[in-house]
């Protein structure tokens, strides 16, 4: 599989971290400076824009393959709303699952993508996916531990 991925342990339960996630993705999504721009609609629709600090704009448009309320979603930009085809570049995965670290109860947070192809993983790769999705899960470990108090 043309997998990458990212684990984080966040020092919050995982009520916490999926309401975070669920429910305020305009605070931790992209890495900032950038922000992001959702449009969240009935009907599966997983449409965001992220919005660059010097007015670039990225549209992602998709589906939710599956929302495992406090567990974990899927979606994909392979098909858009209405069941649209479109020109595919991953499926992304978001679990979170109950875990103790150095004797601290918390939240194993993984985010991973899937990519049709070989190419397609070492582009995301070559963009930066290790530093942003890093980046991102630690944005929401910082919004996730500093409320957890």
């Amino acid at each position: 599989m043309n997998e990458l991925s990212v684990s984080r342990f966040i020092a919050a339960p995982p009520k916490k971290v999926w309401d975070v996630l669920a429910n305020r993705q305009e605070e931790w999504w992209c890495p900032a400076p950038w922000r992001v721009r959702l449009d969240k609609r009935a009907g599966g629709a997983c449409d965001m824009t992220m919005l660059g600090p010097d007015g670039e704009e990225m549209p992602n448009r998709g589906i939710y393959l599956e929302w495992d309320e406090g567990r974990r979603f899927v979606t994909t930009d392979a098909i858009t709303e209405g069941f649209v085809p479109a020109e595919p570049f991953m499926v992304g995965t978001w679990k979170f699952e109950p875990a103790t670290e150095d004797g601290v109860v918390g939240t194993r947070y993984t985010a991973s993508a899937s990519h049709w192809s070989e190419e397609a993983r070492r582009n995301h790769e070559e963009m930066g996916f290790v530093q942003g999705w890093e980046a991102c899960a630690a944005q929401l470990a910082d919004i996730c531990e500093g409320e957890s108090g």
